[in-house]
């Protein structure tokens, strides 16, 4: 099936993506064709268009990481979906076929692709890049599943794993760090302090959830934390604010001997952190997290469930929408920090 379409794809680092018409490759094994019905735009995709990641080598290319849309076609061994399934696309991998990167033509011109692309009105993917729609989960809030709800929500549920009692600090309330506020509903936590430097996103935390908010760009959130916390520190502290300064000082908003800092954020490529190894051996933890340590075929249904009980209102973080020839806007947003998670409306008559 030869399908042509039109993609965001960017051409050279620091310079606007351009829509333009791409042609899809005939499926290998493992791999299906996707009709796209919304994208998600995440702090990755802002790192790779402006640089962020260092020297890029499959330029051209395109990006996008979570989506919703409708199987198209089914290449040789796809068990997990048929044609016509509605499902999830992300970039954590799941079940199925693990396939190489895939190639496009724009004229004369190939256009590279990872296994999933999302700033696109079709994509081919592979098998294990998606995870079908569960029942009563709606196509646009269908995007946050495929990366901010699974690594935000996955840090607290499935690292953290608060107990009852506990105090915990969120820096940077991005996608990522709101879902991470709102899965920590789920757990009797005795502080839930969010950290932020926008009025609007610490305003949306409190409605969220969050006991205490600190406004990192009136007062020092180290010593605040340490305040509340009688000194202490914090049992818990999650960082996204993709930030090295921040990093650290989540690390030291922790608490000694048992206290555990994680980040999901990912700072400019070649920038490094600093910690105390004293603060170390006093027992604090560190520990990086690749999507939150979550399962898709797992994690998914369950994030789903907690959405329609109504304790996941994901819908909060949608400040605005887009059309698909608005993406550079929308990335010049979520790098300036005027969307919390901009939504790519592509085709949404899908449903």
């Amino acid at each position: 099936m030869s399908v042509t379409f039109r993609a965001a794809v960017l051409h050279e680092l620091n310079r606007p993506l351009s829509i333009e018409t791409v042609e899809a490759p005939p499926l290998a094994a493992g791999q299906l064709l996707v009709k796209l019905a919304y994208s998600g735009v995440c702090h990755s995709q802002v790192m790779e268009a402006r640089g962020g990641r260092g020297p890029d080598r499959y330029l051209p290319h395109m990006l996008g990481h979570e989506g919703s849309g409708v199987v198209v076609e089914i290449g040789g061994g796809v068990t997990k979906v048929k044609r016509g399934d509605r499902v999830i696309l992300g970039w954590i991998k799941g079940q199925g076929a693990d396939t190489q990167g895939v190639r496009y033509a724009s004229g004369e011109r190939v256009i590279n692709a990872g296994a999933v692309t999302t700033f696109n009105e079709y994509a081919v993917v592979a098998e294990n890049r998606v995870t079908p729609l569960p029942a009563g989960l709606p196509m646009d809030v269908a995007v946050l599943f495929g990366c901010a709800l699974p690594v935000g929500a996955g840090i607290v549920i499935n690292i953290a794993k608060p107990q009852p009692g506990a105090t915990l600090a969120i820096f940077g309330l991005g996608g990522i760090g709101l879902a991470a506020l709102m899965a920590c509903k789920l757990f009797a936590c005795n502080q839930v302090i969010a950290v932020d430097v926008e009025a609007a996103k610490l305003k949306m935390a409190t409605e969220l959830g969050a006991t205490t908010v600190i406004d990192a760009s009136r007062i020092d959130p180290v010593e605040e934390i340490r305040r509340l916390t009688g000194g202490l520190g914090v049992d818990y502290a999650i960082e996204s604010a993709g930030l090295t300064r921040v990093i650290e000082q989540a690390f030291d908003a922790t608490r000694r001997f048992g206290g555990l800092c994680v980040f999901a954020s990912h700072p400019r490529s070649g920038e490094k952190i600093a910690l105390d190894p004293f603060e170390l051996i006093c027992g604090k933890r560190i520990l990086g997290t690749w999507g939150g340590d979550s399962k898709p075929e797992r994690d998914i249904e369950l994030l789903a469930g907690l959405y329609r009980d109504g304790k996941l209102p994901l819908d909060a973080m949608f400040t605005r929408r887009y059309k698909l020839d608005e993406i550079n806007e929308a990335l010049d947003d979520l790098e300036h920090r005027r969307s919390v998670r901009p939504l790519i409306e592509i085709d949404p008559s899908l449903r």
